[in-house]
C-alpha cells in the first residue's frame, strides 16, 4: 500500500513538473493572414502602404511569448494612399531605389526577438534586432499577443528611425534648407502576425 502511494506521488510529481516545464512550442506564421502597413510622414503630409510578410515563427511557452522572428519581402512594397497611377508608380519606384530601400540589392528585411518581457493581459515589451538594407539595430516596442486554440496573434506598432538604416533622403539631420520638402526620420510599421501551432 505504501509503495502504491509512493508511486502515485512520484507519478503526480512527474506530471506536475512536465506541465510546469512545458517545452516551447513553435507557431508558424501564416503569410496570407499576416500584414504589415507602413506610414511615413513629411512636412506636407504622409504616405501609407504595405509590405508582405514572407515567413516567420513565434515561440510560445505556457501561452506566453518567448521568442520568434519574421522576414519581409521588400520587393512587395506598395503605396496605398495615391490613387493616380502615374504618381503612385513614381513614388513606388523611388521607394524601391537606392534613396530608400534598394530592394534589388536588399530584397528582404527581418526582425528577431531577443527578449519578450510580459507586462500582463497579453502585453509585452519586445526587444530584438531589426535588419533593413543589411544594417542591424536593436529596437524595443510594446506588443500584444493572444494565444488560443492553436493560434497565436501578435500585434505591434514599431517606430523606426530610418537614418539608422542608411535611409537619409531629405532628412533634416543630414541636409540643410529642405523646408517643406523635409521627410521625417521616423516611420511606423503596424504589424499583425497570425501564426499556427506546429
Amino acid at each position: 500500500m505504501q509503495r502504491t502511494a509512493a508511486l502515485f506521488l512520484i507519478g503526480g510529481a512527474v506530471a506536475l513538473m512536465s506541465f510546469i516545464n512545458k517545452p516551447t512550442a513553435v507557431y508558424r506564421v501564416d503569410n496570407q493572414q499576416s500584414t504589415l502597413n507602413w506610414t511615413a510622414k513629411k512636412v506636407t503630409g504622409q504616405h501609407t502602404g504595405t509590405i508582405s510578410v514572407s515567413e516567420g515563427t513565434l515561440e510560445v511557452e505556457n501561452n506566453a511569448l518567448k521568442g520568434g522572428a519574421f522576414t519581409l519581402d521588400t520587393r512587395t512594397i506598395t503605396v496605398t494612399d495615391i490613387t493616380n497611377p502615374d504618381m503612385n508608380k513614381r513614388l513606388l519606384g523611388h521607394l524601391k531605389n537606392d534613396d530608400f530601400f534598394a530592394v534589388d540589392k536588399h530584397p528582404s528585411a527581418s526582425f528577431v526577438i531577443t527578449s519578450a518581457v510580459p507586462k500582463g493581459n497579453g502585453n509585452y515589451d519586445v526587444t530584438g534586432k531589426l535588419t533593413i538594407k543589411s544594417i542591424t539595430n536593436n529596437i524595443t516596442f510594446p506588443a500584444h499577443v493572444v494565444v488560443a486554440n492553436g493560434k497565436a496573434t501578435a500585434k505591434a506598432t514599431i517606430t523606426v528611425d530610418r537614418t539608422k538604416f542608411d535611409i537619409k533622403y531629405r532628412s533634416k539631420n543630414f541636409f540643410e534648407n529642405l523646408g517643406d520638402k523635409t521627410i521625417y526620420d521616423d516611420f511606423e510599421l503596424d504589424v499583425t502576425l497570425v501564426a499556427n501551432a506546429q
